[in-house]
């Protein structure tokens, strides 16, 4: 995922920015930079007041880290791999000497960093960073360039690239949790009920309703149907047939027309659907009503 060929690479090159502005609350960035390390080129023993996230793009190298207990732990790390190191954490990190790193970093804090990190996965205990989702970490990669490579950019600008960054951090890390609580199950469920009054009309799919609360499919299901007592599938041939309901009472409408307003472009599919659902057919809910 890296820019450079091998060939290409400089070591001892780096470029290193600081961000022009720390009037950013629930998350702000601090410095940011790429640097190809030359052999065992090493940093630290040193603390941080932020958190600092280095992704490697090639080569090879370790960390040392202790936890919050005290203790040392030491981590080989490689190309793909990223690692976190917190606030007030003493850390050691080191180039190889047959295959030394290459990676951009950036340093970030705010009142939510701690609490999105925890999701993700990622603390003091456990700073190794995996990817389970190569088109996000290669949004994040993106993010990081960005902010590296406009250093003069617009405060504005750089910190929506940074929410980016640290978004794709959080989202494709191979160990975030998969659980949340009530109050962002319900976040959840009212971003896909919303998504579903705007486009059932069209012909979405449930990936495509997970896809937008930025959900694995599986997961969503299950949290809808904890939610709502149906699957999204069902819900939402239930929600077309209600809105299809409505209209069969106040319109004089088709019924190809009602149906195909509701998403269904095949009327017998529609009115298989229909019965199925409220056990007489379209024509006859409308002559009963």
């Amino acid at each position: 995922m890296s820019r450079n060929t091998p060939g290409d690479r400089q070591p001892g090159n780096k470029k290193f920015f600081v961000f022009p502005n720390e009037a950013f609350v629930d998350f702000c960035l601090y410095q940011y930079g790429r640097e190809d390390c030359e052999s065992l080129h090493s940093y630290g023993p040193f603390v941080r007041n932020h958190y600092l996230f280095h992704y490697i793009h090639q080569g090879s190298g370790t960390l040392e880290a202790n936890d919050a207990n005290g203790v040392t732990h030491i981590f080989h790390l490689h190309a793909g791999q990223g690692f976190l190191i917190c606030p007030k954490q003493v850390t050691v990190y080191s180039a190889s000497k047959e295959d030394p790193w290459e990676y951009s970093w950036v340093e970030f804090d705010g009142l939510r960093a701690l609490d999105a990190l925890t999701n993700a996965g990622l603390s003091m205990k456990q700073p190794v960073y995996e990817s389970d989702d190569e088109t996000l970490t290669k949004q994040m990669i993106s993010s990081m360039d960005y902010l590296i490579e406009h250093p003069d950019g617009n405060v504005f600008d750089l910190i929506s690239h940074g929410y980016q960054f640290f978004h794709c951090l959080t989202a494709s890390s191979a160990a975030r949790n998969t659980s949340v609580d009530h109050r962002m199950r319900d976040f959840y469920i009212r971003e896909a009920l919303a998504f579903i009054e705007m486009n059932s009309k069209n012909a979405i799919t449930i990936e495509d309703i997970a896809k937008n609360c930025n959900l694995n499919r599986s997961y969503f299901g299950r949290i809808f149907k904890e939610a709502t007592g149906k699957s999204p599938q069902e819900f939402l041939i239930s929600y077309r047939l209600a809105k299809a309901a409505i209209s069969l009472k106040t319109s004089d409408e088709p019924i190809r027309v009602i149906a195909s307003k509701v998403g269904y472009d095949n009327q017998m599919h529609f009115s298989r659907a229909f019965k199925k659902e409220y056990g007489v057919t379209p024509s006859e809910y409308r002559k009963s009503r």
